[in-house]
């Protein structure tokens, strides 16, 4: 099943799902948000919008996902955000067109995560922000449990054997700022990350 369609079909679900267990990590990674007012701001993979009630007032907000099923079940209420239906891993925006990317639960998601950090590298200006939010595993950890589940997870909805480092070196011209166990012993993590150059 593609991507597409397995959030298609899960969209009715997603808050239901997620919404209560991710809330407060959103808020607090989002709390690290710093950039001028009316600053241009990407959210791909906006989802249902479980962020927008949580987004700092001041930046002009534009979020992508990939199926209109969850777009249309994002909260319209307030001033400053854009909707775009498009792909993670294929951004439709030129290079350095934003001062910020907040990508919450997607860098995993997607089928190459290694596309996904690099397109978000790119359209975020030197100096920008990068606020990811994710299950990343360690470099070296075994994770035999997860590992041997995620033939299965990855078809449906999310892997669960990234390893955030070796995308970071992968992509290179971006430098952790702050990395927070977020959750599950570390296994979701909160990381700031900045766009050299």
């Amino acid at each position: 099943m593609s991507l597409r369609a397995s959030y298609t079909l899960f969209a009715p679900l997603y808050d239901a799902a997620v919404r209560r267990a991710s809330r407060k990590l959103r808020a607090d990674s989002l709390a690290t948000l710093s950039v001028p007012r009316g600053a241009p701001v990407l959210i791909p993979g906006i989802g249902t919008g479980l962020d927008v009630p949580l987004l700092p007032r001041g930046p002009r907000y534009v979020g992508l996902d990939l199926t209109r099923a969850m777009l249309a079940r994002v909260p319209r209420a307030g001033a400053g955000l854009t909707l775009v239906q498009g792909d993670a891993m294929r951004l439709p925006f030129r290079d350095a067109s934003f001062d910020a990317v907040v990508l919450h639960l997607i860098v995993a998601v997607v089928p190459d995560p290694r596309r996904c950090l690099a397109e978000a590298a790119r359209v975020t200006r030197p100096g920008g922000q990068l606020l990811v939010l994710d299950k990343f595993l360690r470099p070296g950890e075994r994770a035999p449990v997860r590992r041997t589940l995620n033939a299965l997870t990855r078809r449906l909805a999310t892997r669960l054997d990234v390893v955030f480092e070796s995308l970071l070196a992968e992509v290179g011209g971006l430098e952790i700022e702050r990395d927070t166990p977020a959750l599950a012993g570390g296994w979701i993590r909160s990381l700031v990350l900045r766009k050299l150059g």
